[in-house]
């Protein structure tokens, strides 16, 4: 008897581990599988190079989302991406959303400049001004061949 409640116990000891690795694995990797409470907002681009699906989306700084979906509108050749907001941080309908690096060459990420329009994006709105990435060879490579 005493063996039987040793091995449940073991058993729910391990199962409770297991569940929090996996618990822990999905919050690192920043996995939603019951779609989350989020607002989902399209911004349309030039050109998105270098930017990743679960880039940040910061304002001033501060992380309010994350880049879910980027893909290409066949209709005039943009890059469509879907950015993922936390619930409660307004965005305006005249927000400017860039494409900006942390650092010289770090990572992409979608910096949004409020916008002073009291008029709010709702569910799947599309913010309509955008500044696409800096491409840098191509800015070298401009300065090097005297375009500058």
């Amino acid at each position: 008897m005493k063996e039987g409640k040793l091995e449940l116990s073991v058993g729910v000891f391990v199962l409770a581990g297991l569940l929090a690795l996996g618990w822990l694995s999905i919050k690192l990797a920043r996995m939603e599988f019951v779609g989350g409470n989020h607002i989902p907002i399209w911004a349309n681009f030039s050109s998105v190079s270098g930017l990743k699906t679960g880039a940040n989306v910061e304002i001033a700084g501060v992380s309010v989302g994350r880049v879910d979906q980027i893909a290409l509108d066949l209709g005039d050749y943009e890059a469509k991406v879907r950015l993922l907001i936390q619930p409660g941080v307004p965005i305006q309908d005249d927000a400017i959303a860039s494409i900006r690096t942390k650092g010289l060459i770090g990572d992409r990420y979608i910096s949004i400049s409020p916008g002073g329009s009291n008029t709010l994006l709702q569910e799947n709105g599309t913010i309509v001004q955008t500044e696409p990435a800096i491409n840098f060879e191509e800015l070298i490579s401009q300065f090097v061949h005297g375009s500058i």
